[in-house]
This record gives structure tokens, sequence and C-alpha cells, in this order.
């Protein structure tokens, strides 16, 4: 249980979290991925990162009910910077890094997704934000890496997911594949990009970081200022505790 790597083949890293019930990662979680990957990426054997979970969902984002039961805004403040670190380690890998997405993939899990180089998705993963609903905000920079503007704010605004399939058609997954085959498929796909050179490929992965046109690094880091707020606000906690407890659900008006 935790975050553990593997080579599945020469020259591919496999990099699978595993954290029941829904990989919700803690604060340490998701130091532990960032340094998984980060690791993973400077061996110079490997040429391309697989992003694995196990269960049922790829990730369901942070350990709320962690970040409820912590005195203060230690835990916050650690899952906001933990969530930084790993997302910005899938982007700055030095190869390149394909997610392997099979059932829910939410919140923290659009983050990691949405930074990868590549993903390939089992036929009932579904993708979406759930930050409004939590109290939260932050991931809009990743989920626009995956659907077009406007269906972006569509989506952030109403907490609604969108699945592997949607996904598949507007270019942003790969490939779409029974569950049972998800391994099988995303082994494929890393094995012809582990066949090419690894210098070429490091530096393939450095120069198309290097041409985006939104620095994902900055623009989560805005984004999250905008949940400190909230949390400052005292909206976030009501928000959260309604999670936790949904007999603690806000009324109607609570947010006029």
């Amino acid at each position: 249980m935790g975050v553990s790597t593997s080579t599945a083949e020469p020259g591919i890293a496999v990099v699978t979290v595993d954290h029941p019930p829904v990989n919700a990662l803690p604060v340490q979680g998701w130091y532990d991925l960032a340094g998984a990957l980060r690791a993973a990426g400077a061996d110079p054997e490997v040429r391309c990162v697989v992003l694995t979970a196990a269960g049922r969902g790829f990730n369901a984002g942070v350990d709320i009910k962690e970040m409820q039961r912590t005195p203060g805004h230690d835990a916050l403040v650690g899952a906001n910077r933990g969530c930084y670190e790993a997302f910005a380690a899938v982007y700055d890998c030095e190869v390149p890094v394909v997610a392997a997405v099979q059932g829910f993939c939410l919140g923290g899990g659009v983050g990691l997704a949405g930074n990868a180089d590549a993903i390939v998705a089992s036929d009932d993963a579904t993708f979406g934000l759930p930050e409004l609903d939590r109290g939260a905000l932050g991931a809009a920079t990743h989920l626009s890496r995956l659907v077009p503007p406007h269906l972006m704010r569509t989506l952030y605004y109403t907490s609604r997911t969108v699945t592997a399939a949607e996904l598949h058609r507007h270019g942003s997954v790969w490939q779409v594949v029974p569950r049972g085959r998800l391994r099988a498929a995303v082994m494929e796909l890393a094995r012809e990009i582990a066949a090419k050179d690894g210098r070429l490929l490091r530096l393939a992965k450095a120069a198309i970081n290097g041409i985006d046109p939104v620095d994902v690094r900055r623009s989560y880091r805005f984004e999250q200022g905008f949940t400190f707020e909230a949390n400052l606000s005292g909206l976030s906690d009501r928000h959260r505790d309604a999670f936790v407890s949904p007999r603690n659900l806000p009324s109607k008006d609570a947010g006029r």
C-alpha cells in the first residue's frame, strides 16, 4: 500500500499508487508520488514512465478526512504543496509519462493525468473536478489540457464528469480499451516510446515543455491562491464538513 516503482520491461518504469479505498492521497502520499516520479525520470536506464493505480479508480484527489481531522492549516497547506509537487513531477519528468486511467479520475487525478504526456483509459473511466462541491479551487489548469475552454468551464462550474470516450473524441486520450486490457494497452504504447533513443527522448520532452503555451506550474499555483482565500473566509470548511458528514450540508442560500 502506498506508492511503489517497478521495472516492467527494460526502459519502462511503472509507478503505482495503491491507497485504498479510493486512492485519495494524504499529504505524505503526494510527496511520495512526486519523489517516485522524479526518481524514475532521473534513472538513465528509463525511457518511459507509466503512471498507474491499483483498485477501482485512478485517483479521487486529496484525503479530505485527513484535512478535517487535522487542527489548524497544516494539512491544507501540505495538501496544496504536495499536489503542486506531484503534478509538477509528472510534467517535469525527464522522460514521457503515460497515465493508465481506470474508473474515477477526480480532482488531483485530473492534475496528474492532465500533466501526463499521454493517457490510455479504460472504457469505464470518468474525469472531473468536484472542487466547488468540496470547498476548493484548482486543477482547471490541467482540465483545460484535456478539453476545449468552454467545456472546461462548464464542467468546472457544474462539477460534472466527462467520459474517456468523450476525451478520446477531443484527442486528449490516446486510446480507450476494456478495463481488462488496460495494462496491455498502456504497455504497448510505453514500449513503442521506450524503443526510441533515451537521450533524444529527454531532449524531446524538454523541447515540448518549452513550447507549451501555458506554464502549468505558475497557472496552477495561481489557482491555489483562491483556494486559500476560500479557506480563510470559512467557505471551504463548511463544504468539506458536508462531504465528510452529509448531514451537515449547507442550506441552499449559504453562498448568497
